[in-house]
């Protein structure tokens, strides 16, 4: 991937359906669709995404999230289909994992077979879905393979529209995804970099100290609307986090150009832009080319 080829970098990005499997959807696209107000939300395959993001000239990391220890269920789209596929579109796609950390040893093992033999450079964290603490010792054997390889942890915080609006929320407790839990995380394994996925509502504050105090822990913008983003997270996003904040999406309940049109209208500074769009990420994933830094 040339880093100056790109206009920008998303990396948070859902792989909802497979090209190896006709078994149908379990994805919730109806209720998550209602939740963010957009219909039914659309379904992609790896190749549709890479085709989707060729088209408007950005890089995106992709993965599917392993919720088998509470759906009973396996992903559609496999972890080793999505790095196969990803690594046929390595001009715009970037692969990352999901292991449910109630599988144990063997997701260890899975893990372990994903990184030397697929190349997956992270892995996603669905703490509400997956329904652990961050800092459960349960995870921590995943932690170490990640952080072995010097690859990235990313973790869902904040509320989720997974079963949102459903009887009971769906099962879904958001007692789970409080950034503060993956502050111990950052303790326990200081090399392993870190992101926390999306403004994390209603834990804006506990994220931002996390990602000021710890120096490997990032912030990711995805899921909501720029427009939406409480004045503390702009706030710290042009100063003491603007080397740490990344573009994210949550393709496809939210488009890019939705997103990017809505970040366009924030008091984000002019040299930061360019940082938070694609520089802050190209030095996190240690892309080729020279991107932007501001």
């Amino acid at each position: 991937m040339n880093v100056d080829e790109l206009v920008a970098i998303d990396v948070h990005t859902h792989v909802h359906k497979s090209v190896r499997s006709e078994a149908p959807s379990r994805s919730g696209a109806e209720d998550m669709g209602e939740y963010f107000g957009i219909g039914k939300m659309p379904e992609y395959s790896v190749p549709e995404l890479a085709e989707y993001y060729r088209e408007r000239k950005m890089g995106a990391v992709v993965f599917g999230v392993d919720s088998i220890s509470q759906s009973g269920e396996d992903m559609l789209a496999t972890n080793e289909e999505v790095a196969e596929l990803a690594a046929e579109h390595g001009d715009v796609l970037i692969p990352f994992a999901s292991i449910d950390p109630h599988r144990g040893a063997a997701g260890v093992k899975a893990a372990k077979r994903l990184v030397t033999e697929y190349g997956v450079r992270g892995f996603k964290f669905h703490p509400n879905t997956q329904a652990f603490f961050p800092n459960d010792r349960l995870a921590y054997p995943l932690y170490e393979v990640i952080a072995e390889h010097q690859l990235i942890a990313l973790f869902h915080t904040g509320q989720t529209g997974v079963g949102a609006g459903t009887r009971a929320g769906g099962g879904i407790r958001l007692k789970y995804s409080n950034p503060m839990l993956v502050d111990d995380v950052a303790v326990d394994f200081p090399d392993m970099p870190i992101i926390l996925a999306h403004p994390s509502f209603p834990w804006q504050d506990e994220a931002l100290s996390v990602a000021t105090h710890k120096p490997q822990v990032y912030i990711d913008l995805s899921g909501w609307s720029p427009k939406y983003f409480p004045p503390q997270l702009v706030q710290y996003a042009n100063s003491l986090l603007k080397n740490k904040v990344l573009f994210g999406s949550d393709f496809p309940v939210i488009t890019p150009e939705r997103w990017i049109k809505d970040f366009e209208s924030i008091a984000i500074k002019d040299e930061v832009r360019p940082k938070i769009m694609k520089g802050n990420a190209a030095t996190l994933l240690g892309l080729t080319g020279s991107a932007d830094q501001g």
